[in-house]
Formats: structure tokens, C-alpha cells, sequence
């Protein structure tokens, strides 16, 4: 028995090399009986226009703008922003350096804007209902808007698209973090297909750990963490969902959540604007069949944070950069019973229930050329 096959039966612990932590893996707790809360499954049957909706082609927003018309992926500066762009400069103050209030007490003002991106017109069309020529759209306005936030003199650098309709940013902002949450059991505030991009003047945690570790190791090791990673993992071939010529979809070794997968590039790629097309065909074709997969595991809309990462807007740590996707999905044993990150999770480290192979072996094993939905009509 290989030794990941092992595994499957000792609790043990993972590192991740991203962030330079561990997790606890207890695969011998899914046999646990379950009495606690469960999720309501996914509407599966939302109309293909709704005229309560705010996002909805031709409906008025909550805060009376209406949406135009739009017959592909529209983006708009979030009405209720989590940054704001004009605000007063602000840092805490520093005295003496042993000043407990200086080095407890600590605040910076951060400023931004926030964007909402419709993925497409039909309030019933997620990422799963969608061929890879109809995601095509919503890369491309991904990297329209990343290029848009670059400097000036950046070689990717590209003014917005007019059919955008996106004002210039009024700064340089550092880093600019795209993500979708789908579903209600992730937070998900509106049922219409969407994401959203935040632009800040700092660099997240998150991103900010991976880029450091990263860096760290490609100055070690002269290769980059993660094409080492994605060569590694095809060459094991344990915790694969599935690969096309450009991109390779993976639970990876050191997965939090229950059926967590990694979208990761062939070559080192720093960010969208240096796909080529076949790239991105690649990509979307990648992200329609990873989200029908997921819809098919249990038969429901699969809920997920989804978020890219890749190089600063500022032009800052190029080299120090991996283009890739990370989905973090909380459903773990049916479509109503989700995964907590709670007591020893919160207090002591991150814990899961099966392993990545275990995961991966799942969802490699379904359909992802169509979506349950069609398949059961």
C-alpha cells in the first residue's frame, strides 16, 4: 500500500508549504453519526429572470442605479464597498519603541474599491450550468480589470475596455483580489451568477504568506514552488481531479477543507494578462468542469469561495509570483451537512475528515461534461 493509501486510516498531520502551516487529518471521524445542523440545499429551480433581483439585466439596484441591458459579464463598483477610495490618510501613532501602545495598538487606513462582476444576463446560470466559450467572457474581464489596475508604464498594463464603462482608478493600489462566493451557505447575498474583485492599498495576509514562502523557496531550490508542486503531483498522479494541456485541477496533499481543489498552470505564470489564448481556453474549460463535478457530487449547487491569486497590481513581487485558484468548498458528507472550522480548528489548527486522495478519488470519478441538472431531465 502506497504510503498516502496509508493515510487513509492513521490521523496524522499535513504541512503546507504556502503558508508555512499544518493541519490535522483524522480520516476515521466521517463514521461518526451526525445530529448536528444541516444546510438547506440549493434552489435548483430559479427563474431565467427575476424582477426582484438586483443584478438582474434592466432591475434597479438597492441604491436606485439602474443595471443596463447587458447581454454578456457587466461589472460595477460594489454599491456598499468594503474600502473606500476617498477617505482621510491614517496611521496609528509610534512613540518610544518598548511603548506597549505602540506595539500593541496598532492601525493602518486602508483605501480601495470594491467591483461586482455579473458573470452573464440569466439569474439560473452559475459557473456550472456554463460551457468553457461562455466563461471565456468572464476571464477576459478578470484580466481587463487587473490590467487596468497596473501602472501605466506596467508592459501588461491596458486601459478598461469602453463596454466596461469603469473609471480609472483614482491611485496605484497594491493588490487586487477577485473571488466568488456561490451559495447562501457561504454568505452569498444574491442568487444571480457573480463574483467580486476588491482593490486595496496593502497586500492581504493571505496572499502576503504565500508570496513569502514562495519567494523563499524559489531562492533556495531556483524553481518556483508550485510548478515544482504541479510536476510532482502529476507525476504521483493520487490527488488529480482533472488536466487538459494548460491546466491541471488538484486536491491538494495539504487541503483544508472537505473537497478543496487547486487550479494550477502548466508553466510559471505570474498573472492573467500572461495567458495566451490557448491558455485560457484551457482555464475555462478547467473551471466548467471543476464546478459541474462539484454540483454532481451531491447533486445540488455546490457552494464555494473561490479566489485567484496572482502577481501585486503594483508591479511588486513578480518573481515571487504563481498564478493559480484556489476553491474552498464546506459540504462534506451531503448536500446538508457542511464542514465546521470551529473549537480546535479556531484554538488550535485547521483539522479535516478525509483525506485529499480521498477527495480527489471522488470527484475525479464524476461527470464533468454536464451538470446533474440536465442529465436527470
Amino acid at each position: 500500500m502506497a504510503e498516502n493509501r496509508i493515510l487513509d486510516d492513521v490521523s496524522h498531520r499535513r504541512f503546507n508549504p504556502l503558508l508555512n502551516s499544518w493541519i490535522l487529518v483524522s480520516p476515521h471521524r466521517t463514521k461518526r453519526p451526525w445530529q448536528g445542523a444541516q444546510e438547506t440545499p440549493s434552489k435548483t429551480t430559479l427563474p431565467e429572470y427575476d424582477p426582484k433581483c438586483y443584478l438582474c439585466p434592466g432591475n434597479t439596484r438597492a441604491t436606485g442605479d439602474a443595471m443596463p441591458k447587458y447581454e454578456s459579464t457587466y461589472i460595477f463598483v460594489n454599491d456598499y464597498s468594503a474600502v473606500k477610495e476617498d477617505q482621510p490618510d491614517y496611521t496609528s501613532k509610534s512613540s518610544e519603541d518598548n511603548d506597549p501602545s505602540s506595539l500593541l495598538l496598532q492601525a493602518t487606513g486602508v483605501k480601495g474599491r470594491c467591483y461586482v462582476i455579473t458573470f452573464n444576463p440569466s439569474h439560473n446560470l452559475t459557473l456550472a450550468d456554463l460551457p468553457p466559450v461562455s466563461i471565456l467572457p468572464i476571464i477576459s474581464t478578470w484580466t481587463s480589470l487587473y490590467s487596468a489596475h497596473l501602472p501605466a508604464s506596467h508592459p501588461h498594463y491596458t486601459p478598461p475596455p469602453p463596454h466596461l464603462g469603469l473609471a480609472p482608478p483614482k491611485q496605484q493600489y497594491s493588490y487586487l483580489q477577485i473571488f466568488e462566493n456561490k451559495g447562501a451557505a457561504m454568505g452569498c447575498s444574491n442568487p444571480h451568477p457573480h463574483g467580486q474583485a476588491w482593490c486595496t492599498t496593502g497586500i492581504p495576509d493571505e496572499p502576503s504568506t504565500e508570496f513569502h514562502n514562495m519567494s523563499e523557496y524559489k531562492q533556495k531550490h531556483g524553481r518556483p514552488m508550485l510548478l515544482d508542486y504541479v510536476n510532482l503531483e502529476l507525476t504521483k498522479r493520487e490527488r488529480i481531479v482533472f488536466e487538459n494541456a494548460t491546466w491541471v485541477v488538484l486536491c491538494p496533499y495539504w487541503a483544508v477543507w472537505p473537497y478543496e481543489t487547486m487550479v494550477l498552470p502548466r508553466r510559471e505564470v505570474h498573472c492573467l494578462p500572461e495567458l495566451t489564448a490557448g491558455e485560457k481556453e484551457g482555464l475555462a474549460e478547467a473551471i466548467a468542469v471543476l464546478t459541474k463535478k462539484y454540483d454532481n457530487l451531491f447533486e445540488t449547487q455546490f457552494p464555494y469561495s473561490m479566489g485567484i491569486h496572482q502577481a501585486p497590481v503594483d508591479g511588486s513581487l513578480w518573481e515571487e509570483s504563481f498564478l493559480h485558484l484556489h476553491f474552498y468548498p464546506p459540504l462534506l458528507r451531503s448536500a446538508t451537512v457542511r464542514k465546521f472550522l470551529v473549537g480546535y480548528e479556531l484554538m488550535a489548527e485547521p483539522q479535516r475528515d478525509i483525506t485529499a486522495e480521498q477527495a480527489a478519488e471522488k470527484l475525479r470519478a464524476l461527470r464533468g461534461d454536464e451538470v446533474y441538472r440536465k442529465y436527470l431531465e
